[in-house]
C-alpha cells in the first residue's frame, strides 16, 4: 500500500506541466536519435546532459530516460520504412518490418512496433513498480563489504559492454579506473596524478570525458558521412486490423516478459533480449519460413522485448547502481552529477524522485503511442538531413553544454582530447563503456575497499564471512559466465544474419 501512495504521488509530480514537457521533449529527441544511424541513445543522452544541469533532478532525469526508451522505439522506423537498424537492437525488427513495408504494409507494422512497445513498457513500469522496492529493502542490510561485492557484480557489466573482445574491455576498465584516481583520493585526502596542472587537482569532469568520448568522437566519425534512405513508396494506414492484433497480442505479452526478465540481469542489453525473443518466435511458430519475409509477430516479437528490457533495466540501476546498457551507464552518471547515489538508499532518501520517474516513464510510452504514428511522415523527411549538416551543430552542443557545468575552458579542452582519444579507440574497435563505467565507480569502489580493510584489520576474510558479500561475489560469478554465453549468442546471430542478409547494414555502433 505504501508503494501505491508513493506511485499516487509520483503520478502527481509527473503530471506538472514542466515535468510532462520535459517527458514530451526527451521522447521526440530520443525518438529522433533512434531513427539517425551514428547517434542513438548513448550519444544523445551525453550531449543533451550537461544542459539538464540547470533542471532539477526530477526534471533533467525524466528527460533523459526519455530520451532512452524513446530511442529504443524510434529504431523501429527507419527500421521498416528504410531498411536501415540504427540501433542493433532495431535489427531483428528491419528482418520481417522493412519486406512488410515493401509490400505496401508498412502501416500495419509500424502501428504493431508502437503497440508492442506500449504494451511492453507498461508490464517494465509494473515489474518496476513491485520489484524495485522489494529489492531496495533487502539492500538496506549492505555495509562497506556488501557494498564492495556489489561494485565487483556491476563491473561484470563489462563482458557484455566489451564488443567483440573482453580482454580489451579489461583493460579499458582498468584505464577508466586509472582515470578516476586522478585529483583528491577519496579514502586519503591527498591530491594525486595532477603532474602540476591546478584544474586536475579537483578531478577529471565526467561530462567533459563522456561528451568527449561519445558525442565528439561521434562528430569527428561521421563529419563527412551522409545518410542513405530510399523509403518505401506506400505506407499504409498505420492503424492494424483486429485479425492483425489478435495474430501478434500473445507475441507482445510472451516477449514482453522475455525481455523484462532479462532486463533485470546486469550486462542483458535491449539488443540481446530483441535477438532472442525474435529466435523465440520463430521456433514456436507454425509456419518459421514466413519470418524473413513479411510477419508481424517478427516486428512485435523483438519489438516489445527490447522496450520492456530498457524498462526494466532501471530496477538494478536505481536499487543497485548496475547499469545494463550503454545509455543507463551514461544515465548513472547523471544521477551521481546530480548528487544522486544509485543503491539500496535511493528510495529511502530520495522517494519522491524515484516514484515520479518512474511514473513519468507511464506517460512517456503513452506519448510515444500518440504522438508517433501521427508524425511517421516528418520523421522519414528528418532522417534524411545529411550527417554532414547535423554533425556541426551538435559539435557546437557539445563544446556549450561542456563549458557550462563549471565555466571552465580546461573542460572543454579535457572534452576535445577525450574526443580524439575516442575517435582513434572507435576506429580501432576498442569499447568505451567500461571505460565509463570504471571511471564512475572507480572511486566507490576504492572508498568501499578501504573501509572494509579498516573494519577487518586488513583481512579478506571481511568478504567471505559476511552472508550477503559472499552471495553477490557468487552471483558476480555466475553473472559473468551468463554474460560471457550472452554475448556470444548474439554476436553468432547477428554474424548468421549478415551472412543470410548481406544487403542488411549490421555494422552499427554499439558503443
Amino acid at each position: 500500500m505504501n508503494s501505491l501512495g508513493m506511485l499516487l504521488g509520483g503520478f502527481a509530480n509527473a503530471l506538472t506541466p514542466a515535468n510532462l514537457l520535459m517527458a514530451l521533449i526527451g521522447v521526440l529527441i530520443g525518438s529522433l536519435a533512434g531513427m539517425i544511424p551514428g547517434i542513438g541513445p548513448t550519444p544523445a543522452i551525453a550531449i543533451l546532459m550537461p544542459f539538464t544541469t540547470a533542471l532539477g533532478p526530477v526534471q533533467g532525469i525524466i528527460m533523459l530516460a526519455g530520451i532512452y526508451y524513446g530511442a529504443v522505439y524510434g529504431g523501429s522506423t527507419t527500421a521498416i520504412l528504410l531498411g536501415i537498424p540504427a540501433e542493433l537492437q532495431a535489427v531483428p525488427v528491419t528482418l520481417d518490418g522493412y519486406p512488410l513495408a515493401k509490400q505496401g504494409k508498412g502501416g500495419p507494422a509500424l502501428g504493431i512496433a508502437a503497440i508492442s512497445s506500449f504494451v511492453a513498457g507498461v508490464l517494465g513500469v509494473l515489474g518496476l513498480i513491485f520489484f524495485a522496492p522489494l529489492l531496495a529493502a533487502q539492500a538496506l542490510k549492505f555495509g562497506p563489504p556488501e557494498y564492495f561485492a556489489l561494485m565487483i557484480l556491476t563491473l561484470t557489466v563489462i563482458v557484455n559492454l566489451s564488443g567483440a573482445s573482453v580482454a580489451k574491455g579489461l583493460v579499458m576498465g582498468l584505464a577508466g579506473y586509472l582515470v578516476s584516481m586522478v585529483g583528491v583520493g577519496p579514502s586519503s585526502g591527498h591530491a594525486r596524478f595532477t603532474f602540476g596542472l591546478a584544474p586536475l587537482s579537483a578531478g577529471v569532469e565526467m561530462v567533459s570525458v563522456i561528451i568527449g568520448l561519445f558525442a565528439i568522437s561521434e562528430v569527428i566519425i561521421g563529419m563527412g558521412s551522409r545518410t542513405p534512405v530510399t523509403a518505401a513508396e506506400k505506407i499504409g494506414s498505420v492503424y492494424p486490423s483486429r485479425a492483425d492484433l489478435k495474430h501478434t497480442a500473445p507475441t507482445m505479452v510472451r516477449s514482453g516478459l522475455i525481455g523484462f526478465f532479462l532486463g533485470l540481469l546486469p550486462g542483458a542489453s535491449p539488443a540481446v533480449s530483441a535477438f532472442l525473443s525474435y529466435d523465440v518466435e520463430k521456433r514456436l511458430s507454425k509456419n518459421p519460413g514466413q519470418f524473413g519475409k513479411g510477419e508481424l509477430r517478427g516486428v512485435a516479437a523483438p519489438e516489445a522485448a527490447g522496450n520492456a528490457t530498457a524498462s526494466s533495466g532501471f530496477i538494478p540501476l536505481f536499487t543497485l547502481g548496475i547499469p545494463s546498457s550503454p545509455p543507463l551507464a551514461i544515465l548513472l552518471a547523471g544521477l551521481m552529477i546530480y548528487g544522486l547515489q544509485p543503491g539500496p538508499n535511493l528510495f529511502q532518501q530520495s522517494g519522491s524522485f524515484v516514484w515520479a520517474v518512474i511514473a513519468s516513464m507511464f506517460i512517456g510510452n503513452v506519448m510515444l503511442v500518440v504522438l508517433h504514428l501521427p508524425l511517421v511522415g516528418i520523421w522519414v523527411k528528418l532522417t534524411q538531413i545529411p550527417l554532414r549538416v547535423l554533425k556541426p551543430i551538435v559539435l557546437i552542443l557539445c563544446v556549450v553544454g561542456v563549458y557550462t557545468v563549471r565555466n571552465s575552458m580546461f573542460d572543454v579542452l579535457v572534452a576535445i582530447i577525450f574526443g580524439v582519444i575516442g575517435y582513434f579507440l572507435r576506429k580501432y574497435h576498442w569499447p568505451l563503456v567500461p571505460f565509463i563505467l570504471c571511471f564512475m565507480l572507480g572511486p566507490l569502489t576504492e572508498l568501499s575497499f578501504v573501509q572494509s580493510m579498516s573494519i577487518s584489520n586488513g583481512s579478506l576474510s571481511i568478504f567471505f564471512t559476511s552472508p550477503i558479500a559472499l552471495v553477490i561475489l557468487i552471483l558476480a560469478a555466475v553473472l559473468f559466465a551468463v554474460s560471457v554465453f550472452l554475448m556470444r549468442r548474439s554476436r553468432k546471430r547477428a554474424l548468421s544474419l549478415e551472412a543470410d542478409r548481406p544487403d542488411l547494414p549490421i555494422s552499427i555502433h554499439t558503443n
